[in-house]
């Protein structure tokens, strides 16, 4: 077969080559720089980072015979027979089909013969969390104390399915996704050495296609090649991959700032004729208004992965949105797009949604609101408005002042006119003004338990007021039941009075002829004498009539 895969082709013999794992990278030629090789490695990550080949790439640096700058020569017979795999101590094992307790067994057995040219003895395991408990449990102990030659390198990309027995007697090594930047300009040098023509658009979207695997990125590229020929056309790619243009996204960010309801029908006509998947809309919709934010709060577009002409376009969006419109935006998409998935009919699901995101108002904060009243009202009070402005009547030509009509007036609202708003001016709360209203407290209070409180209300009488303190007189009986309903008395005090007010027994008694003694609450009645003291009593204190 002549034609080789670009992963196969273009996959690296060095540790230079490998990209965007140089934190590994460099660990592992310090290690044997320094001669701190571990008898155990464990590679973990994504699919399609460099897992395998950093392993390959290690087992023949350690067995090479002339490595230069600790990087395998290539030139030489280890390095030769390894990179065509002939050599018989590099021994590659895949997890998934000898996970059983028999193949394990085996390979203990063969652990402990020595290599036949080279100076270790590599084992590289692929996808090792397919093993079997029991296949694991009989290899902790060679793995724990295999023989001085003998090299083990674990790769797999379910870490959490490997026990910890076996993670702790290895080197952990985490593999990450490979950045969007990398994929793009590994593949642009791929394109340019094959003779290949490949715009940043069509780089972007075959990078994007990837999520952060090389290898898949690799074989988009492949697949777009064989369709396009040597000159890759963006629109095609897009069309072969099935993706979504990024303009319709910008499409709807525009008609959310203009208001524009019809777009939002045909955006979803245009998605539903291409046979876009609603679902991957959604998800970059919420992507789109993501970068949306990123650059709205940062303030540029360095933290967008996406092509070169649309990371022009984000900037234009700072002052279009606000940082809370974005956020109720992202939340609104965050629910949308839970509930698509289990929508009957996701094309009218779209189209409503989109619609309500288009009808978001902008929110205002607090802050901002009084900011612009605090404006708006500085015209009035500023003092460079008086100084600006030239003297006019109304106006005291000397003082640069404004005179108002009335000599009372004030400028702005005061606490003494927020509290005459109340309960008038601040000189009517006085000792006066509660003997006056007293007969409408003493009502107000006995209002709903004339029974109980009606009789001490009539016998409570103001002495004088200390501040808030409100010092009142009644008789030994009455005393009790004040104590009992004092807090309820004092809520009461407050409704009639305007003013918090603290009701507080004495025993001096009110000042004579200062205060009526009268009973405030009583209702006329006829007086009558049947001869009982207790019918007397009634009588009098509750202001009831004997019938017949």
């Amino acid at each position: 077969m002549s034609f080789l895969v670009t992963a196969r082709k273009w996959r690296p013999q060095l540790f230079k080559d490998v990209v965007g794992q140089e934190h590994i990278t460099e660990t592992l030629k310090n290690a044997i720089k320094t001669d701190r090789i571990a008898h155990a490695y464990l590679f973990t990550g994504p699919r399609g980072v460099g897992k395998t080949t950093t392993a390959r790439i290690l087992a023949k640096t350690l067995n090479c015979l002339a490595p230069e700058d600790f990087e395998p020569c290539d030139n030489c017979e280890m390095c030769k027979s390894i990179l065509n795999s002939q050599s018989l101590d590099i021994i590659e094992i895949d997890g998934a089909s000898n996970r059983g307790i028999d193949e394990v067994r085996a390979l203990r057995d063969s652990v402990k013969y020595a290599p036949t040219k080279g100076k270790y003895k590599v084992y590289i395991i692929d996808e090792v969390h397919m093993l079997t408990r029991e296949s694991f449990n009989a290899f902790l102990k060679t793995l724990e104390e295999p023989p001085s030659h003998t090299i083990f390198i674990f790769a797999t990309t379910d870490v959490h399915k490997v026990p910890l027995t076996i993670i702790s007697r290895c080197q952990r090594f985490d593999f990450r996704r490979i950045q969007l930047d990398t994929i793009k300009s590994l593949l642009a040098k791929i394109a340019d050495a094959e003779g290949i023509q490949v715009d940043d658009k069509s780089l972007t979207i075959i990078a994007k296609k990837a999520d952060g695997a090389l290898r898949d990125a690799e074989s988009f590229f492949d697949q777009v090649v064989s369709f396009c020929g040597k000159k890759i056309d963006s629109d095609t790619v897009a069309k072969m991959l099935n993706l979504i243009d990024d303009d319709i996204y910008f499409n709807i960010s525009d008609a959310v700032i203009h208001k524009n309801y019809q777009s939002v029908f045909e955006i979803t006509d245009v998605i539903y004729n291409n046979g876009w998947n609603f679902v991957d809309f959604m998800d970059g919709l919420v992507e789109h208004f993501r970068n949306i934010l990123t650059v709205v709060i940062t303030g540029s577009s360095g933290l967008v992965e996406s092509a070169e002409v649309y990371k022009s376009k984000y900037p234009e969006y700072i002052n279009q949105f606000s940082e809370a419109d974005l956020l109720r935006i992202l939340n609104f998409l965050n629910k949308t797009q839970q509930e698509l998935r289990f929508s009957q009919n996701q094309k009218l699901k779209i189209e409503i949604s989109l619609s309500h995101l288009i009808g978001l108002e902008k929110s205002a904060s607090i802050s901002d609101l009084i900011a612009k009243f605090s404006a708006d009202s500085s015209i009035n009070y500023s003092p460079s408005y008086a100084e600006d402005k030239p003297a006019a009547p109304g106006f005291d030509s000397n003082s640069r002042k404004q005179v108002s009509a009335y000599p009372e007036a004030k400028k702005k609202p005061s606490d003494d006119f927020i509290k005459e708003q109340s309960f008038g001016t601040t000189n009517e709360f006085n000792f006066d003004m509660i003997v006056k209203k007293w007969e409408e407290f003493v009502n107000s209070a006995s209002e709903g338990k004339s029974f109980i409180l009606g009789p001490i209300m009539n016998r409570l009488q103001p002495v004088n007021l200390e501040g808030t303190k409100l010092n009142a007189y009644i008789d030994d009986e009455g005393k009790q039941t004040f104590t009992m309903y004092n807090d309820y008395l004092n809520r009461k005090a407050m409704e009639v009075f305007g003013r918090k007010i603290s009701l507080n027994l004495t025993e001096n008694h009110p000042p004579a002829g200062g205060f009526p003694q009268k009973n405030l609450n009583a209702k006329p009645t006829k007086k009558t004498d049947s001869g009982n003291s207790l019918v007397n009593a009634i009588i009098t204190e509750l202001g009831s009539e004997e019938i017949g």
